[in-house]
C-alpha cells in the first residue's frame, strides 16, 4: 500500500487525492503482450533471413543486394519500433484501485494520455466476463463496473485473477459506503 498526498505520484500520470491509499495496481494479463512482441520479432527477422538466403542462392551482388539489405533493415527497425510501442502501451495501461476510487490510465504514446476515474460509491454493479478456454485456463478476464455516471460502463479488460480484484473492489466499495 502506498499513501500519498495531493501531489502526482512519480509512478503515475495522475494525482492521488488527500487521504487516498493505493490498494492495488492492475495491468492486463501477459498474454496481451508477449505473443504480440514475439510476432513483431518474427516479422523483423524473417525478411533478414530471406534476403540472406536470396543473396546466397541467386548470387545477387552490388547495388541490388545493397538495396535488398537496406529494405530488410528498414523493415526490421520498423518492427522493433512496433514491438517497443506494444511494450510501452502495455506498461502504461494500468488500473489503480484506491480506497476511494478506480482509476483507468492509458498512454498510447508519450504525447497522449487518457485518464478516467469513478468513485467507489458510484459503482452500482460489477460483473466478470470471461470467454473461452484460454481465459479460463490462464485465469484472466474483464471486469465491468456499472456506474451512476454518464458513461455507465467502466471496463477493466484482461485483468489477471478478476475474481480476486472484484472481491477487493466490492470490499472497498462497501467500506466506503458505510462511511456515508
Amino acid at each position: 500500500m502506498v499513501t500519498t498526498n495531493d501531489e502526482a505520484s512519480p509512478r503515475f500520470a495522475f494525482p492521488i487525492q488527500q487521504g487516498e491509499t493505493i490498494i492495488q495496481v492492475c495491468r492486463r494479463h501477459w498474454i496481451h503482450l508477449w505473443p504480440r512482441i514475439g510476432l513483431q520479432v518474427l516479422l523483423a527477422i524473417v525478411p533478414l533471413i530471406g534476403v540472406a538466403i536470396l543473396a546466397s542462392a541467386v548470387d545477387v551482388n552490388g547495388i541490388a543486394e545493397t538495396i535488398l539489405w537496406i529494405l530488410a533493415g528498414v523493415h526490421a527497425v520498423y518492427r522493433v519500433l512496433m514491438a517497443f510501442l506494444l511494450w510501452y502501451r502495455y506498461h502504461h495501461d494500468i488500473w489503480v484501485i484506491t480506497n476511494q476510487r478506480i482509476i483507468d490510465s492509458y498512454k498510447a504514446h508519450p504525447f497522449n494520455i487518457r485518464i478516467a476515474t469513478t468513485d467507489l460509491v458510484n459503482v452500482q454493479d460489477m460483473y466478470i466476463e470471461r470467454h473461452g478456454v484460454l481465459q479460463t485456463m490462464l485465469n484472466y478476464g474483464d471486469i465491468v463496473c456499472q456506474t451512476a455516471s454518464e458513461v455507465q460502463a467502466f471496463r477493466l479488460p484482461g485483468i489477471p485473477d478478476p475474481m480476486t480484484v472484484q472481491a477487493l473492489v466490492d470490499k472497498e466499495r462497501d467500506r466506503e459506503r458505510l462511511k456515508l
